[in-house]
């Protein structure tokens, strides 16, 4: 029987907005004009000078120079050295990167979640971070009769009382996890659920010990999660993978089992991406809460 949520939630690309959808009475003309002149030096073959710029746009030589300039401070075009021309920046290349991990994790993920399933015969999830929101884009269902309801694919409503959403928000900076949770308190959702951010902060400081986050009934009644982080190369976390079960289930081999299978996916998955080895110094790097 295939429980496979067919589902998955990618970034989609879409085409360059026309001339008319451009001048629509709510757009902003310089944040148009900056990305045609993007558009413009892609078009052209990565390279172009001011006047190319000027005359393919239909734009003044001192309004291509003012955003190109803009530009240039953050990276998103270069001077190319040697000529008169302007080339796109490092910055392009790492927004690129960054939308082909959200579309390449998934299905990196797969395999890894099937396994994990097969195994435990539990509800699988795997999580992304895109910007300040944690999202759901792939989830597999439990092979038991008597299986848990663990939402849906989307955006995760809840990541301080969830396994997945704990398992992230450990590896953030603490004025991020306050962004996405809230500056003192968090919502309550069951008699479990941890509100106080406080505590919440020394919770994610044992799950980055643990290498492991656990939902103790904190999200719904009778649930049990065990989520794990997937971190990059640079050492951010880029999503994370959770198996539910009801609690009736939830004896300790079984919940070590869980973990033991969690965790070994998503050490390969991170490895795969590149990851540092848990130990190096990461917190002085991007700020996160310390271990």
């Amino acid at each position: 029987m295939d429980n496979v949520d067919s589902h998955i939630a990618l970034p989609v690309i879409a085409p360059p907005p026309s001339t008319a959808a451009r001048t629509e009475r709510h757009s902003i003309q310089s944040v148009d004009r900056a990305l045609t002149l993007l558009e413009t030096i892609a078009e052209m073959g990565g390279e172009a000078t001011l006047t190319e710029l000027s005359i393919r746009t239909k734009l003044n030589i001192s309004t291509c120079h003012h955003l190109l300039a803009t530009l240039l401070k953050w990276g998103f075009v270069s001077k190319v050295p040697g000529r008169r021309s302007y080339a796109l920046g490092a910055r392009i290349i790492y927004l690129g990167h960054a939308c082909l991990r959200q579309v390449d994790l998934p299905r990196r993920a797969q395999p890894h979640i099937e396994r994990i399933n097969q195994s435990t015969g539990e509800t699988v999830h795997l999580c992304v971070l895109q910007g300040d929101q944690m999202v759901t884009v792939l989830r597999r269902e439990a092979r038991h009769a008597v299986r848990v309801e663990t939402g849906s694919i989307g955006r995760l409503a809840a990541p301080h009382a969830t396994a997945i959403g704990k398992a992230m928000l450990a590896w953030l900076p603490e004025d991020e996890i306050r962004r996405i949770v809230g500056v003192d308190t968090a919502a309550r959702f069951t008699p479990n659920t941890i509100t106080d951010l406080e505590k919440l902060i020394e919770e994610l400081r044992m799950v980055r010990r643990n290498g492991y986050a656990v939902d103790q009934e904190e999200f719904q009644p009778g649930v049990i999660c065990i989520g794990a982080a997937i971190r990059d190369h640079s050492g951010a976390v880029v999503g994370s993978i959770s198996a539910s079960t009801p609690t009736m289930r939830a004896d300790e081999a079984h919940l070590a089992r869980l973990r033991e299978d969690v965790m070994a996916a998503t050490r390969a998955l991170s490895a795969e991406l590149g990851e540092p080895d848990s130990q190096t110094p990461f917190n002085a790097r991007n700020g996160a809460i310390a271990g």
